[in-house]
């Protein structure tokens, strides 16, 4: 592996156990987060929902309803 390589390698790590402990602190900010989601997405990490996981729960407490008219499905997200 060269130089360069390992640097960017810590460089990803680094950044990775930053975030998480952020997180973790409770210290996160609205652009922490921001950027843990898409250092997520850009790592190919995504987030399928199961019951009772985080995602699963979250989706629970958005206020989303069934919408049974398709004309006003357009704004729909399901949960």
């Amino acid at each position: 592996m060269s130089n360069l390589n390992k640097v960017l390698e810590q460089l990803h790590t680094e950044l990775a156990e930053t975030l998480l402990a952020k997180i973790r602190s409770g210290e996160a900010t609205a652009s922490d987060l921001s950027v843990a989601r898409q250092f997520l997405k850009d790592n190919g990490i995504d987030g399928a929902r199961k019951p009772n996981s985080p995602i699963d729960n979250l989706a629970k407490e958005i206020p989303f309803t069934e919408i049974d008219d398709l004309d006003e499905r357009a704004g729909y997200l399901p949960n």
